[in-house]
């Protein structure tokens, strides 16, 4: 799918929910503009304030299918009822381009990125612990104790997944973990 010489400007970005992700790819980005965010399609309908083609590419069930059945994502799943997924095309131009492309993701989308991608380079952002990972989500006050539990098994499970990934960041300080980042990305 994609050369070596292209795939070695691609990193992708997982670790469980609650570790950082989001804000640290957003001060990579406001660091490094040149650095394009690759961009999801769903089947899920937008949420107030999203835009098409900023937030997500929005698709109707039977396009994602298409495309899954055309080989037109890198990586797909399915949630709550929805399918998310990350289009070949745009990807594949922004690294013919020689642009620095990055993908935030979960776990398992990570493990397809890295069939189509072998050179890419996969980073797991970690947790300084479980403990700092639990006061981090219950933080955020926005999900239910239920919910909660349900990240933190989810976490657990996702730490031991991190041996398969090219570094491991850990986001303890959020400017560190995005010093290490760059050094990763631009070394």
């Amino acid at each position: 799918m994609a050369s070596s010489s292209a795939s070695s400007s691609f990193t992708v970005i997982t670790g469980p929910s609650g570790v950082g992700k989001g804000s640290l790819v957003k001060k990579l980005l406001d660091r490094h503009p040149e650095i394009w965010l690759s961009i999801s399609a769903t089947t899920r309908l937008p949420r107030l304030g999203e835009i098409d083609g900023k937030d997500y590419f929005f698709m109707q069930e039977d396009i994602f299918e298409e495309l899954i059945n055309k080989g037109g994502f890198i990586e797909w799943a399915e949630f709550a009822g929805n399918k998310y997924g990350t289009p070949c095309e745009p990807v594949q131009q922004k690294l013919d381009d020689n642009q620095k492309v990055l993908l935030e993701i979960e776990l398992e989308g990570a493990r397809q990125v890295r069939k189509s991608f072998p050179d890419a380079l996969m980073v797991f952002l970690a947790p300084p612990s479980l403990e700092e990972l639990e006061r981090r989500i219950r933080g955020r006050a926005s999900d239910s104790e239920e919910s909660i539990r349900k990240r933190l098994v989810r976490a657990r499970e996702e730490l031991v997944a991190k041996d398969e990934f090219d570094a491991v960041v850990i986001n303890d300080v959020l400017e560190e973990a995005l010093k290490e980042l760059e050094e990763l990305i631009f070394s």
